[in-house]
């Protein structure tokens, strides 16, 4: 079993294993990635990072996939 990484998505603690992908921690947390023009809420899609459905501000920096991106202790996810 891997050790557990706990990280804060929209300002609430989420702990997963090691090793997973920040837009799994967005899930986990109940939380949609981003909202589409109409309001829609939207998450990964593709999972490969061509899509960009996934986008999220990861320690202040936006537009992030969070497909493509590795879960660290105390990283600050932040959805729209």
């Amino acid at each position: 079993m891997l050790s557990p990484v706990t990280l804060m998505v929209n300002g609430s603690p989420v702990a997963v294993p090691a090793g997973t992908t920040v837009a799994v921690a967005v899930v986990a947390a109940g939380q949609a990635c981003r909202t589409s023009v109409s309001g829609e809420p939207r998450g990964p899609l593709c999972g490969m990072g061509t899509c960009f459905e996934c986008r999220v501000a990861i320690n202040g920096k936006p537009h992030c996939r969070s497909c493509q991106i590795l879960c660290e202790p105390g990283m600050e996810v932040r959805t729209d």
